[in-house]
C-alpha cells in the first residue's frame, strides 16, 4: 500500500498484512518467522512518518551492548533506498531528521527506573526482538512511555510460549493491542534465493526447528535444552497433567541446597517402579532452612524421606551444623544423602526417569520450566560445555537428584506396608486413574 496520508513523505510498500500499522494503537506487535520483512517495513514506516513530522523514536531490544547490535544500519539502508539521505543527519549513536526528528538506540537490561526517564518523551519505541524482553524490563519501559498518544511496537519471532513477551502481547493481548502474524508468504518481496534457502530448510531441519524458524512458532522447550527430547514426549504424552496427592502414599523430597542461589525441593511419590508422581515443587532464596521446611509442613502431604545432594553432609562454616543434622533436628527424621556422583551420571539418572514421571502442570510449573530451559553453557566455537548456572539450573539439578534417588524411594516403600484410608494394610499398588 501507499502512505497516502502523508502527504510529504515518500513513496512507501508495506505489505497488505501490515497496512493498520498506520492507524494509532498503544501497542503494535508483529510476530512471525524469517523472511516476512517485518524489522524492514517498520524501518521504513517509521522514517516515513518522522519525515511528515518530528517525531521522537526509541528503538530498543533487551541487550545492546554497542550500536551495531540496534537497528541503526536497518534505519540507514533504508533512509538510502528511500532516498532520504539529505533530510536525515546519521550520527554514530543517533539519526537526526532536519524537522528535529530524533531516532534513539538503547538496551533496556541496562537501565532502571530512574536511568530510563530521559525517554519519556518518546512517541515512539520500537522493540526489536521484542522475545527476549524480561518482565523487568517491560515494567520498567511502559510506565516510562507516557506521551498522550504515545505507541509501544513490537517486533519478534517468538522464541518460547512461556516468555512473559510471548503471554502479555500475544497469548492474552489487551484490547489497546494490535497483533498481526506474518510470515514469508505474506511478503510479496520475498526474494528467490531465500525462498531456496527455505526450501532448503524443509528438507534438513526437524519439523520443530522449521516452524520455529520460518513460520514463527513459538517452542515448547528451549532448541539447545539438555532434556528436549524428554520435555517433549511429556507434553506428547500427556504426563503434564493433574496429579492428585495419594495420601496412602509417602511423599518424598528431593533438595538442590542454595542460599544466594535458589534452594529447589521437589515433592515425589512413586506408585510403582514405572509411575513417579512429581506432585509440588518449592522454590525460593534467602530463607533459612527452618523456613522451609515450615513451608512443606503447611502442606496436607504425609511425609517420606528428605532427599540430600551429597554436600549435605557438609557442617555449616559457622555452626558447625550440617544440613542434614539441621533438618533431623527440624523434626525431619528420614533424611538421606545421595553418593557424590558427576553431573553427566546424573544427567543420564534423570532422563531415565523422565519416562516413568507424572507431572502436575500447576504445581509443579516453575520446574517444568526450569527443565524446558537447562542448557549447556557454549564456549566461542558455539559448542556446548558444561550445563550453564542460572537462574533455571537449580529446579533443574533438584530433578537431576530425583533420579539418583528413585530407585531408594521404591525399595524403601517395598520393604514398608502402606496404610489405607481405612486402616488396613495392603502392598504397594498404582491406582492413579490417569
Amino acid at each position: 500500500m501507499q502512505a497516502s496520508d502523508a502527504q510529504d513523505a515518500p513513496v512507501l510498500q508495506v505489505p497488505q498484512k501490515l497496512a493498520p500499522i498506520w492507524q494509532p494503537k498503544r501497542y503494535k506487535v508483529m510476530h512471525g518467522g524469517r523472511g516476512g520483512g517485518k524489522s524492514w517495513t517498520v524501518a521504513g514506516v517509521l522514517l516515513a512518518m518522522a519525515a511528515q513530522h518530528p517525531l521522537r523514536v526509541l528503538c530498543a531490544r533487551e541487550v545492546q551492548k554497542s550500536i551495531k547490535q540496534s537497528v541503526h544500519q536497518l534505519l540507514t539502508d533504508q533512509i538510502a533506498r528511500l532516498g532520504l539521505g539529505a533530510f536525515f543527519e546519521v550520527l554514530e549513536t543517533e539519526i537526526r531528521g532536519v524537522n528535529g526528528s530524533l531516532f534513539l538506540f538503547a538496551g533496556l537490561q541496562s537501565h532502571t527506573v530512574d536511568s530510563i526517564k530521559s525517554f519519556e518523551g518518546c512517541d515512539i519505541v520500537w522493540v526489536e526482538e521484542a522475545h527476549g524482553v524480561s518482565k523487568k524490563s517491560w515494567d520498567v519501559l511502559i510506565p516510562t512511555i507516557r506521551k498522550e498518544g504515545s505507541e509501544i511496537w513490537l517486533t519478534l519471532n517468538p522464541d518460547m510460549e512461556s516468555d512473559e513477551t510471548y503471554q502479555r502481547f500475544i497469548a492474552s493481548p489487551s484490547p489497546d493491542t494490535w497483533v498481526v502474524e506474518i510470515n514469508w508468504r505474506d511478503n510479496p518481496w520475498f526474494p528467490s534465493v531465500l525462498d531456496e534457502e527455505r526450501k532448503k530448510a524443509k528438507r534438513s531441519m526437524s519439523k520443530d526447528d522449521f516452524e520455529h524458524i520460518w513460520e514463527g512458532k513459538a517452542r515448547k522447550v528451549a532448541a539447545g535444552a539438555i532434556y528436549r527430547y524428554e520435555v517433549e514426549a511429556l507434553y506428547a504424552d500427556g504426563r503434564a497433567c493433574k496429579v492428585p496427592y495419594d495420601p496412602r502414599l509417602p511423599v518424598h523430597t528431593v533438595w538442590d541446597l542454595g542460599w544466594n542461589d535458589a534452594m529447589a525441593i521437589v515433592m515425589v511419590q512413586v506408585g510403582s517402579a514405572q509411575d513417579v508422581r512429581v506432585i509440588d515443587y518449592l522454590e525460593d532464596s534467602h530463607r533459612t532452612l527452618d523456613w522451609y521446611v515450615a513451608q512443606l509442613e503447611k502442606r496436607p502431604y504425609r511425609w517420606g524421606w528428605d532427599y540430600l545432594p551429597h554436600d549435605g553432609k557438609n557442617g555449616n562454616f559457622q555452626t558447625g551444623m550440617s544440613t542434614e543434622q539441621r533438618l533431623k533436628q527440624l523434626g525431619r527424621r528420614q533424611v538421606r544423602c545421595n553418593a557424590a556422583l558427576g553431573v553427566e551420571e546424573g544427567i543420564k539418572l534423570a532422563r531415565m526417569a523422565f519416562p516413568r514421571c507424572y507431572f502436575d502442570a500447576n504445581k509443579t510449573a516453575r520446574l517444568l520450566e526450569c527443565l524446558k530451559r537447562y542448557q549447556r553453557a557454549l564456549n566461542k566455537a558455539g559448542e556446548g560445555n558444561a550445563p550453564l548456572h542460572d537462574e533455571y539450573s537449580h529446579g533443574a539439578d533438584a530433578f537431576r537428584y530425583v533420579g539418583m534417588s528413585v530407585e531408594h524411594m521404591y525399595r524403601a516403600q517395598q520393604a514398608q506396608p502402606v496404610v489405607q484410608a481405612s486402616g488396613n494394610w495392603t502392598p504397594l499398588d498404582r491406582e492413579i486413574g490417569y
